[in-house]
C-alpha cells in the first residue's frame, strides 16, 4: 500500500521546488499519497496560524513529512516552525549528507554526512533580558542545555548510521575546552559511546579546528556528530564544499516519526521567476524513500540527478546553466524513463 506523507509545501520558491519534486517522485513510481498542507509566512496570512491545527493533525497522523523552506523572521516574530516540529515529534538526529553532483568544481568525490542533535543545545530558546539602571533590555542571556540522554541517543544514532552505511569514520566535534560543563557533558558520553563501536574508528576534534580542516582536507572525514548550533553551522558549511544549499538534504529522525526538508531558505527574490533549483528537496525526498524502504526508487532518482547534471543540458542557473525549474524536471523525467 502507498504510504500517505503530510506535504507542506513552504513560502517562496518552496511551493515551486515541491511540485518539481513530486512531478519526479510520481514519474519514478514512488508508492506515495500526499496530504497537502500548510505552514510558514502563506499560513499566517490565509489562516492567521503559522502552524494551523491541521497541519499538526495531519502530521501527527502521518508521521512523515515532506516540507519545502519556510520563512521565519529574524529578531522579532514567531519562532522557527522547522525547529517547532523538531521538537513536537522529538526529531532528536537531523541528518545532512553532502555528496559532489556538479562537477568541475573545487572538490571533486565529496561523500560526508553530519549528524546533529536536534532537540538541545542554545535552540531550546531558554533566554530571557536582564533589566538594569532602568533599561529592561539592558543584557539578554540564552541558556545553552545538555542532556546526558540526549547526547547518548544522538551519538549512538551517528555509530549506527556509520555501521549500517559501511562508512569507517565518527568525528564528534565540540567545544569542551571553553564550556566545560555542556560541551563537556557531550563529550563524555561520545567517548563513553565509542566504546561498543571498536569496528567503527573514532576521533574528537575542537569544532573551530574542524571547521578549518574541512575547507582544508574534508576528504580526512567521514560521519560528523555534534550538538545543535554547531551542527546547523558546519552542515551548511559542507554544502558549500559541493556547491551550496540548493544541492544539501536533509532528513529529521525521531523514534516514531521524520521529516524531509529542504536546508536552504524560501529565496523570495526569485519566487515566481520558474529558475529555482528543486535538487535540495529532491535528494531530501530520497532520504524519505530509504527511510520508507523504497530504497531502489531513491536509487533511480539519485542517478537520474547524476546523469542530467553530469550532461550539462538542463542545468538550472545556479549549476551555470540557463534551464527553467520545469526544464530540469523534465529532464529528470526523461533520464528515469
Amino acid at each position: 500500500m502507498a504510504q500517505t506523507i503530510t506535504v507542506i509545501p513552504g513560502d517562496g520558491i518552496g511551493p515551486e521546488v515541491t511540485d518539481a519534486t513530486l512531478d519526479v517522485l510520481n514519474a519514478a513510481g514512488a508508492e506515495l499519497e500526499y496530504d497537502m498542507q500548510l505552514a510558514g509566512l502563506i499560513a499566517l496570512q490565509e489562516l492567521r496560524n503559522p502552524l494551523p491545527q491541521a497541519t499538526m493533525a495531519s502530521a501527527e497522523k502521518n508521521r512523515i513529512l515532506l516540507k519545502g523552506p519556510l520563512t521565519t523572521p529574524s529578531g522579532s516574530g514567531f519562532r522557527s516552525i522547522n525547529v517547532e516540529l523538531r521538537k513536537a515529534f522529538d526529531l532528536f538526529a537531523n541528518v545532512r549528507p553532502v555528496r559532489t553532483i556538479v562537477p568541475g568544481g573545487r572538490y571533486e568525490d565529496i561523500d560526508l554526512v553530519l549528524i546533529r542533535e536536534n532537540t538541545e543545545g542554545l535552540y531550546v530558546g531558554v533566554e530571557h533580558y536582564i533589566g538594569m539602571h532602568g533599561d529592561p533590555r539592558a543584557a539578554a542571556e540564552s541558556v545553552m542545555i545538555i542532556t546526558r540522554f540526549g547526547a547518548e541517543r544522538v551519538v549512538r544514532y551517528a555509530f549506527e548510521y556509520a555501521r549500517d552505511n559501511n562508512r569507517k569514520k565518527v568525528t564528534l566535534a565540540h567545544k569542551a575546552n571553553i564550556l566545560k560543563y555542556t560541551q563537556g557533558l557531550f563529550l563524555d558520553v561520545g567517548r563513553e559511546v565509542a566504546e561498543e563501536f571498536p569496528d567503527i574508528e573514532w576521533e574528537d576534534r575542537i569544532i573551530d579546528a574542524t571547521a578549518m580542516q574541512l575547507v582544508l582536507d574534508p576528504y580526512r572525514f567521514d560521519v560528523l556528530v555534534m550538538e545543535n548550533m554547531f551542527g546547523d553551522i558546519l552542515s551548511d558549511l559542507m554544502a558549500g564544499l559541493v556547491g551550496g544549499l540548493g544541492f544539501a538534504p536533509a532528513g529529521n529522525i525521531g523514534h516514531d516519526a521524520a521529516m524531509f526538508e529542504a536546508v536552504h531558505g524560501s529565496a523570495p527574490d526569485i519566487a515566481g521567476k520558474g529558475i529555482a533549483n528543486p535538487t535540495g528537496l529532491l535528494l531530501s525526498a530520497c532520504l524519505m524513500l530509504d527511510h520508507l524502504k523504497q530504497d531502489e526508487t531513491a536509487d533511480r532518482i539519485r542517478a537520474a540527478v547524476q546523469t542530467v547534471v553530469e550532461a550539462g543540458e538542463a542545468r538550472t542557473v545556479d549549476m551555470g546553466g540557463g534551464a527553467t525549474t520545469k526544464q530540469f524536471t523534465q529532464a529528470l523525467i526523461r533520464a528515469l524513463a
